[in-house]
């Protein structure tokens, strides 16, 4: 767990659950936990990988090499990705994952200044449970995934959080399902705000990685979401 709290002076304005990428609890994440913090929230990022194999030093070493140019190196990520993120695709990593970011949430109320105002927001693997967690815990009061997609098994019914979702339009996987997803959310009354970036793909938020990061849509990304953050939570 890293938890970021607002500098001395800066008001609190609510508090945020940070989830992690399919890295892990990596620098990135911190990063930008502490990011928020310094705009007033306290910021929570659990680590919901490291029981499932991938621990934050191994998170590290193959997001590092991905953002490398050694294309032989590269090769090697995805067999150690398979094997050390296996056990997240079970149902019951899922019955384990979601009651874990509840717990984080019970962490963020009990903080001073929260008073009942928490948010979640994840990436890629994040985002995903970012959807579950808003559908899971009617506490949330809003949520922001990037390059997420909600679960088989979310009942979106449940949802009571306006969302703010991001995707790039070359993230095909995502865009292909997205009018499905959007078609589901309006059936199931949510207030769902999908956002799309022409040019770009997966993972363009992460300036770790500079084959994915496009930092002048990430820096409209994150404008909105505060702005998003502060009108439905803040």
């Amino acid at each position: 767990m890293h938890l970021a709290t607002p500098p001395d002076g800066v008001a609190v304005k609510g508090g945020l659950v940070v989830i992690h990428e399919i890295w892990g609890l990596v620098d990135h994440i911190r990063d930008i936990a502490d990011r928020f913090a310094l705009e007033g929230w306290v910021a929570a990022a659990p680590d919901i990988l490291s029981r499932g194999g991938m621990q934050p030093a191994l998170g590290e070493e193959l997001l590092a090499i991905m953002a490398g140019e050694d294309d032989e190196a590269k090769s090697t990520v995805q067999p150690r990705m398979r094997e050390a993120a296996s056990p997240i695709r079970s149902p019951e990593y899922a019955r384990w994952a979601i009651p874990s970011l509840r717990k984080t949430l019970d962490l963020l109320e009990s903080q001073p200044g929260v008073d009942g105002r928490p948010a979640v927001t994840g990436f890629c693997f994040g985002g995903t449970y970012s959807f579950a967690l808003a559908a899971a815990d009617p506490r949330i009061r809003a949520a922001v995934p990037f390059y997420g997609a909600p679960p088989e098994e979310t009942t979106l019914g449940d949802v009571t959080a306006p969302i703010l979702a991001f995707y790039g339009d070359q993230d095909e996987r995502l865009i292909d399902g997205l009018p499905e997803v959007t078609a589901a959310m309006t059936k199931a009354g949510v207030d769902f705000t999908p956002t799309v970036y022409a040019g770009t793909g997966h993972a363009f938020f992460n300036d770790r990685n500079p084959h994915a990061y496009d930092a002048g849509y990430a820096a409209d990304a994150w404008r909105a979401t505060l702005a998003f953050l502060d009108e439905h939570v803040a």
